[in-house]
This record gives structure tokens, sequence and C-alpha cells, in this order.
């Protein structure tokens, strides 16, 4: 029988244990952000990841109340940045601008890697992905992709195109065209493609393969001369530019992604507060603006999907690698 005596007593321990799960509950899973959120990128600022994850960076500050604060650390190829994320603590505060290279590439590619990306992260969500450009300078003698390659075909080893760093987007999308097309090329790591195009327009380089961002201001200055674009479809910001695989290399589809991870352990409550604030400041009008200006719209995945994306990129770069015997 159900007495005042025992309804007393079963109250009294229900509030005993609503009180030791909220004082057991990690105060930052209530409060967080309790103060501003550190942004590494894994490349040197001036590039297209750069200029996405500056750009994001802001929104997601206005929707976490705290500001995001964009670092820029593009030392052994993003290996460097990823390390310093993965020994975070799991909290929130240290977020990893995600893609290519870092998270899917440089595992297959450097010996010397000291965390795996895909165990060593918690994904949080893929905010875009966007088409690369095949760029020369201005004042080059090529004015179509094909001459290019017919150029590359008659000298192989004569050309020299710039990177944003070993095993990045722009590294590996040149690599998948001379293994597709039988062609050789010397290869100029920095780190980071803004680097790397201040080479390409003074001449020191011959070509490059880069991101929307990171370019489009100097191919609306003639500054640098489009030649091609790496995804399947043209892209709606450069219409009049042909397809590589439109050009004679119908496998050839290869592009750039950017999320965010965070390190592994942090608080699914966390994880989650975070992929909201991002997934709302991507789909803001003024940001979708300027995905749009890039080539890119606003994606925002779960998790899960993130994680099972990346792997899926993982398995095929590796598989690139292996047949390039590449290796740093």
């Amino acid at each position: 029988m159900l007495t005042r005596r025992s309804m007393t007593f079963g109250l009294a321990n229900l509030c005993l244990a609503s009180a030791f799960t909220a004082t057991a509950m990690p105060a930052f899973a209530q409060t967080y952000p309790a103060r501003p959120v550190k942004l590494i990128v894994p490349y040197a600022a001036g590039g297209g990841t750069d200029a996405i994850a500056r750009l994001v960076a802001q929104a997601v500050s206005e929707q976490l109340g705290q500001t995001m604060v964009v670092e820029n650390n593009g030392t052994a190829g993003g290996n460097v940045a990823s390390q310093q994320v993965a020994g975070a603590p799991a909290d929130g505060y240290t977020v990893l601008m995600a893609n290519q290279g870092p998270m899917v590439v440089n595992p297959h590619l450097f010996k010397s890697m000291k965390v795996d990306p895909l165990q060593a992260f918690e994904p949080v969500t893929l905010i875009t992905s966007a088409p690369l450009v095949f760029v020369v300078p201005a004042k080059s003698k090529f004015t179509s992709f094909k001459q290019f390659i017919a150029e590359a075909k008659a000298n192989p080893g004569k050309l020299s195109y710039g990177s944003a760093g070993n095993g990045s987007a722009s590294h590996l999308a040149v690599v998948l065209l001379a293994q597709l097309a039988g062609l050789d090329f010397a290869h100029v790591p920095y780190r980071g493609a803004g680097p790397a195009l201040n080479d390409l327009v003074s001449g020191q380089t011959d070509f490059m393969i880069t991101t929307m961002p990171s370019v489009s201001g100097q191919i609306e200055g003639n500054i640098v001369r489009a030649l091609a674009v790496t995804t399947k479809e043209r892209t709606k910001k450069l219409p009049d530019i042909p397809t590589i695989a439109e050009s004679g290399f119908a496998q050839y589809d290869t592009g750039a992604w950017y999320g965010f991870v965070v390190p592994k352990g942090t608080p699914a409550s966390v994880v989650a507060i975070l992929r909201k604030a991002t997934v709302t400041a991507i789909n803001q009008e003024n940001v979708k603006a300027r995905f749009a200006n890039e080539g890119a719209e606003p994606i925002g995945s779960e998790p899960a999907e993130f994680s099972a994306m990346m792997k899926a990129e993982s398995r095929r770069w590796a598989d690139l690698i292996g047949k390039t015997k590449m290796e740093m």
C-alpha cells in the first residue's frame, strides 16, 4: 500500500538523486561555451581553407555568443595542427578545420604521423564542398587546358606546380591528373595556397590546381587565367570554363571539402551545440551568398554522415597513393 510515509521517502530519494546528477554533470556541458572557442586551420593564412574558416567562424561566433578565434598552423602539411587539436582538452574549446589533407590523405602519405585522424577526433559536421580550379599566370603562354596537356606530354617533368602542402587537395588533384593522363610534373609544396599563389603569379611555378576561394579574386582581376575546373559538372561561378573530365579525362573528378572536428571524447551535448550553431550559421543568406560565389553550397551533415564520408575518402586516396607510390 502506498502510504504518506512511503511517498515522502520516495520523494526525498528522488530529490537526492537529482541533486547528485546535477553535481556529477560536467560544468562545461551546462554552460558551453563560457569563453572563446579556438579554431585551428591546418594551412597558412590567405588560402581557400583559411577563407572558408574565417567566414564560418564569424557566423558561428554570432550563434554561440562567444568569439571563435582562428589560428593558422600549416607546418608539416597540417600534421602539427592535427596533433595540437588531438591533444587538446575534450571540452569543445579547440576545433580543427578538417579537410582532405590532414584527415584522409596524410595518414597514408606520412610515415611520421603521430595521430590517426579518423580515430583521434569526434566529427561535428561537414560544412561545404567546392570545385577546384586549374590556373596559370596571366602572362602564361597557355590559353587552353588541351594546349597545356600537349605541352606537358612533350616535356615530361619540365612543368612545375605549387600546392598548399604535401597531401593537400591542391597536391592530390595534380597527382590524380598525372596518374590518369600519364604525365610527370615537378611539385613545389608550400604551407598554404596563399604563398603558393604568390609564386605562381610571379612566374616561379607554371600552374596550380587550387580552391575557388583562394583564387577567385585573382581570376576576376586577370592576375591568373583559369583553364579548367575539377568536378564532373561545370561550376556556376565559371560557366565558360570546361571541366577536366570533358577535356579528355572522363574519370577525373575531385574537389575540396571543409568540416569541423573536435578532440575524441568531447561530450555529445557539446558536439550538438557546436553543430547546431554551425548549421544555422552556414545557412544564413550572407554566408550562402559567399559560398555560392566560390561555387559551393552549405551542407551541415550529421556527425555520423561526416564520419562515413571521411572513411570513404580515406579509402579513395589510399588507393591513389598506393598506385603512385607516394610517400613523405
